[in-house]
């Protein structure tokens, strides 16, 4: 396959922010749909009372705290592939860095909107945050709660700088590639940018700093999102593993969810030439790495629980295993372990489309995962008039389908104003210093592009 030139690489991925068809309009609507269904089933929460949750006495973490674990697991995808990529220096990450940092920025908004509908009151989120007081009522330092407010901020403001700095070179492309209003707009947007040895030293070393300081940035988010459950009195939570435990889950959905978007930006962008089946293949065997580390932690918990033979542990125990929470568990198992071993493992399955399957799998199992850990633990605390039930209502539903909606929504309208793969990085690959501003003759074969 013969690579494409400068040329063909600017025409190709500045073409989809140009042309719109009606099915973008289409999808826009339906995901939007499923968004303000969302946003009404909240409302109607707030408004009615939390009672219209399936969330009661003593299952108090349901649904909502499972989406809020499983979306800043997803987050992770842009950390492990743009960060760690960047900082060994890996020529084939090129094409996927911006796909995985958007993935993060937006499902760090999405996750982060959870602890407030969570709370049930949202006005009142303002607690969280320590301030001077006439009261002189301050937050509890002690409750981990606390430390996710500072953790997913922080890892929040540090995830959009990385995803902007990267994006000013090629907003310059854009701008020297379009006419009228929409020119003025990316001309603003590339804050003057022209290229020159000293803008790009100091973006260079921007991404350098950044790339370094987000990697432990991220690794403490998602062990602090641990702290919540391996700091509370509750069966089969006061383990030490679960902080490595939640950043190697994390990672693993992570790289699920890029394989997925990558897989549909390739179809719908016509971007062949670009994510091409090496990438897919790299991905696929980050992800089987990924597979056989869950499945040692998930062994490792299971196996020391039951030697210790605990009966209140050894009641979850048997609920995951044998009872009633036994479909989802070995639904779970069979979607993180055994999918994954088996079309990525074997060479000859590790396609594309091989790939994918695999990360629909992860993705379901890893939400199960998450739900497996908070509802079946909290139905079976220790003092037995403290065990109960839980059964997610409408409301929970609707919300969780429409953060998957929002993702997609925001996905998509991230990919029509934005390169979806990085110009400027992909032409370094090809040319140590790439030439950011398009030749007339470049700028004459796009101009039939121009809206």
């Amino acid at each position: 396959m013969t690579h494409p030139t400068g040329q063909q690489i600017t025409r190709d991925l500045v073409r989809p922010l140009l042309l719109t068809t009606w099915r973008f309009y289409v999808m826009i609507a339906l995901f939007g749909a499923f968004v303000v269904a969302g946003l009404v089933a909240w409302l109607s929460q707030v408004y009615f009372g939390f009672g219209l949750s399936g969330i009661n006495w003593p299952v108090f973490w349901g649904f909502y705290i499972t989406n809020f674990v499983f979306w800043i697991g997803i987050s992770h995808a842009g950390t492990l592939i743009s960060a760690i990529l960047r900082l060994v220096n890996a020529g084939w990450r090129r094409p996927v860095t911006r796909c995985a940092e958007a993935i993060t920025t937006f499902a760090l908004l999405i996750g982060a909107m959870f602890p407030l509908i969570h709370i049930g009151r949202p006005w009142l989120a303002f607690w969280l945050i320590p301030y001077p007081s006439e009261r002189l009522i301050w937050p509890n330092f002690r409750s981990p709660l606390v430390w996710d407010f500072f953790a997913i901020n922080t890892y929040l403001t540090g995830s959009l700088l990385f995803l902007l700095l990267p994006m000013i070179p090629d907003f310059a492309v854009v701008r020297d590639s379009t006419t009228g209003i929409r020119q003025k707009i990316y001309r603003v947007l590339a804050l003057g940018w022209r290229g020159t040895p000293k803008q790009w030293h100091r973006l260079e070393s921007a991404m350098q700093i950044m790339a370094i300081a987000i990697i432990p940035v991220a690794v403490s988010v998602h062990t602090i999102v641990s702290f919540d459950f391996s700091m509370a009195p509750v069966p089969m939570w006061q383990t030490t593993i679960f902080g490595p435990y939640f950043v190697a889950g994390a990672i693993f959905s992570g790289i699920a969810g890029l394989i997925i978007a990558m897989a549909v930006l390739r179809r719908l962008l016509h971007l062949e030439d670009y994510l091409r089946p090496l990438h897919f293949e790299n991905l696929g065997k980050l992800m089987l790495v990924m597979a056989l580390l869950w499945g040692y932690f998930v062994f490792n918990e299971r196996l020391v629980t039951y030697y210790g033979n605990g009966p209140h542990e050894m009641a979850v125990f048997w609920r995951t295993q044998r009872l009633s929470f036994a479909p989802l568990y070995w639904t779970m198992v069979v979607c993180n372990f055994v999918l994954p071993l088996i079309l990525l493992g074997i060479r000859r399955f590790r396609t594309i489309t091989g790939c994918v399957i695999a990360s629909f799998g992860v993705v379901i199992g890893m939400w199960l995962e998450r739900y497996l850990i908070i509802v079946p633990s909290l139905g079976a605390k220790y003092l037995p008039y403290s065990h109960g039930t839980y059964t997610p209502e409408l409301v929970e539903v609707t919300i969780t389908v429409a953060t998957f909606a929002a993702m997609c929504l925001l996905y998509m309208l991230f990919a029509k104003v934005v390169p979806i793969i990085s110009i400027w990085e992909l032409k370094a690959g090809e040319h140590p210093s790439p030439a950011l501003i398009p030749p007339a003759t470049e700028k004459h074969q796009l101009g039939d592009l121009h809206l």
